[in-house]
């Protein structure tokens, strides 16, 4: 049988300022010598890539996937506060799988700024729950909330978080999310993340958190990580 190519869903470009170092010119190039047929671009709280994005994976004959990786307030948008540890959020990927689904990213991401600004642009359940047709979402990195209460060892406020997103995006439009980079904490999760998988009856997705092109680009990137956190 034949094989089902990779597809990048989780992927960080430069306009995820002082975070991703992927230049979409270089994306697009890696993609087309390595026979990739589309890429995702989920840069964190923006949507500034997006039009440079699709044009030059038109251009390359790979289909672009348009997305971000939203920050997701702690209860309403609009109240400042933080949550355990001082966090300020939660990270959720949102892709749209249409027309309609890219208006309501346009409109979330939007909000984010002018109304949910703290720290990050955030948006919140409610917001999403009001511009959900034609997305799909997927559950994250360590910072989305579902792995978060699995790596803390709530296991009931993991199941209770998917099933509230599963509801909200609809039948088959949020999965959970698996990654493993050599962090511990993504190797202690993945099992419950599975078993949630199985309990839920939602679907997984294995990801790739991109934020550099090259092996020999971590160096340079962590630079630039180190220019953010003033480290």
């Amino acid at each position: 049988m034949p094989t089902t190519p990779f597809v990048h869903l989780h992927y960080h470009t430069g306009y995820s300022l002082l975070d991703g170092a992927c230049r979409i010119t270089e994306v697009m190039k890696k993609g087309k010598s390595q026979g990739i047929d589309a890429v995702a671009i989920t840069d964190h709280g923006v949507l500034y890539g997006l039009v440079e994005f699709y044009q030059k994976a038109q251009d390359s004959g790979i289909k672009p996937i348009l997305g971000c990786e939203v920050y997701m307030a702690h209860g309403d948008m609009h109240d400042r506060k933080t949550g355990p540890g001082g966090s300020q959020s939660n990270h959720l990927v949102l892709l749209a799988q249409s027309d309609t689904g890219l208006r309501n990213l346009q409109r979330m991401v939007s909000k984010a700024h002018l109304e949910g600004f703290y720290y990050k642009p955030r948006i919140d359940k409610e917001l999403l729950a009001a511009n959900a047709d034609g997305l799909i979402g997927l559950s994250a990195c360590l910072k989305g909330e579902v792995t978060e209460s699995l790596v803390a060892g709530d296991e009931d406020r993991a199941a209770r978080v998917a099933g509230e997103f599963s509801e909200i995006l609809g039948p088959d439009n949020f999965y959970l999310e698996m990654q493993d980079h050599g962090i511990e904490e993504q190797r202690s999760a993945n099992p419950g993340i599975r078993e949630l998988a199985r309990r839920l009856t939602l679907p997984l997705v294995v990801t790739n958190d991109v934020h550099f092109i090259n092996r020999e680009d971590a160096d340079a990137h962590d630079c630039m990580i180190c220019l953010q956190t003033a480290a």
